[in-house]
């Protein structure tokens, strides 16, 4: 019986991760090879999908067809549709008709599986193994959701960059899934291709780049405080010398936000860049060879740091940390690496963490996700040892006294969650201890 692969993606970024993987030999020799491509953006009929974006003809010849997962599903989104139990059967018998699958051996290569799109996919072919590659920084953060067990356990491996070295995933550790890395060569080979295919970008080499993130699509932030946050950087980037600076903005960011920062630039005398094109911030680095590179939290800081060796500064990483919600959030992990592996305004040169302290670091916040209970006695030894001025940022108190760890209320204070006129007083503490965070980010 013939065996047909289908890659799901639904980024650039994941489209190469999946291309340096097949060059690699990460995968198994298959009779046909399909991406499944999936525009998870909130208004996809206004916003390129991958396959429309500038490099992806570098890409397509790794794939024998391109599918759309929108397409399939239409008229309902991607992000929040799933299959209700009964109509798994006839929506499998739908796709394999539509996709010309036939009786084949379906194997699944997914992102994100513990939300749909992903999810639902994997829901849909009960039978067919799965491999899972990681999108990011998000793959060293536990599952940020329990998986049902017949999903979770036929995951056979999750397939990662090597983007902090040493350091090893906790994503589907409570499957006993073995991470494996796709080797860096083979990646930045890729993104050596897909900067080939861009012949219209055309920026000033040697500035400073500031990377744009949409964190008020996830209300995060608000659109003033993330309009606050990139003329932080501008201000940042200029005070360290910088007269030449290229902006890129998250691909559905409101374009008002661009015009914002020009009008600073032009108050602090410095000519600025807006790069409209929605290209990866990796091709980028290859043509432009940038100075620096800043963000709040990215991915992308931690490319330029590992795999191009390029200066990284971060701001606003503080007020993220202490605005996500809930605890067990899966942008956690990825704003505590920034944190700790890039390098604030006030520092001039990167410090990372050692192996062994960042690796009893992330465990211990991992302890506090709902799928980490493995990792208790290791996060009780560094939160009984560490648990100081400078890490409790990572931590909330609440969450500790919530799993009985090192660092929660004492018993005898156990009427406080209780008590209204306290919870009060702490409400005022916290909204004047985000405006102080502001005031930092801004200032």
């Amino acid at each position: 019986m013939a065996t047909t692969q289908i890659f799901f993606a639904s980024t650039l970024y994941g489209a190469a991760t999946l291309a340096a993987a097949i060059d690699s030999d990460c995968f198994a020799p298959a009779g046909r090879r399909l991406l499944l491509v999936s525009n998870n953006a909130a208004t996809p009929e206004t916003t390129p999908s991958l396959d429309e974006m500038p490099g992806f003809e570098r890409l397509r010849d790794r794939f024998d067809r391109v599918l759309s997962w929108n397409e399939a599903l239409a008229p309902f989104h991607p992000g929040a549709w799933s299959p209700r139990t009964d109509d798994i059967p006839l929506w499998e018998r739908h796709l394999r008709l539509l996709w010309g699958l036939g009786d084949d051996t379906v194997e699944l290569v997914v992102e994100s599986i513990q939300v749909n799109p992903a999810l639902a996919l994997t829901q849909l072919f009960t039978d067919a193994p799965i491999d899972v590659y990681a999108d990011g920084l998000m793959s060293y953060g536990p599952t940020r959701n329990k998986i049902d067990p017949l999903v979770g356990t036929r995951v056979r491996r999750l397939l990662h960059l090597d983007l902090v070295p040493g350091l090893t995933p906790l994503l589907l550790g409570e499957f006993g899934v073995p991470p494996e890395v796709v080797p860096t060569e083979s990646f930045l080979k890729v993104l050596g291709e897909l900067s080939d295919g861009e012949e219209e970008l055309s920026l000033p080499a040697g500035s400073a780049l500031l990377l744009g993130q949409y964190l008020s699509a996830l209300s995060i932030l608000t659109a003033e405080e993330e309009e606050d946050l990139h003329v932080a950087m501008l201000r940042g980037a200029v005070d360290r010398g910088h007269r030449q600076i290229v902006f890129k903005p998250h691909p559905t960011a409101p374009a008002r936000w661009s015009r914002l920062l020009e009008r600073e630039a032009q108050t602090l005398g410095v000519e600025l860049t807006v790069l409209d094109s929605p290209v990866l911030a990796e091709v980028v680095y290859q043509r432009l060879r940038p100075a620096l590179v800043v963000g709040c939290f990215s991915t992308a800081l931690l490319t330029a740091s590992t795999f191009y060796s390029v200066p990284v500064a971060r701001t606003g990483t503080d007020l993220l940390l202490e605005r996500l919600s809930p605890y067990q959030n899966s942008n956690r992990v990825p704003s505590r690496s920034s944190t700790r592996w890039s390098p604030a305004w006030r520092r001039t040169a990167r410090t990372p963490a050692r192996p062994t302290w960042r690796a009893c670091s992330r465990r211990s916040a991992s302890r506090c996700s709902r799928t980490s209970a493995v990792l208790r006695p290791a996060a009780e030894r560094f939160l009984a040892q560490h648990l100081r001025g400078s890490t409790w940022r990572y931590f909330k108190r609440r969450r500790l006294t919530t799993l009985a760890l090192p660092g929660r209320l004492p018993k005898q204070f156990g009427f406080i969650p209780r008590n209204a006129a306290l919870r009060r007083v702490v409400r005022r503490a916290r909204s004047l201890k985000r405006a102080a965070l502001r005031r930092a980010v801004t200032g």
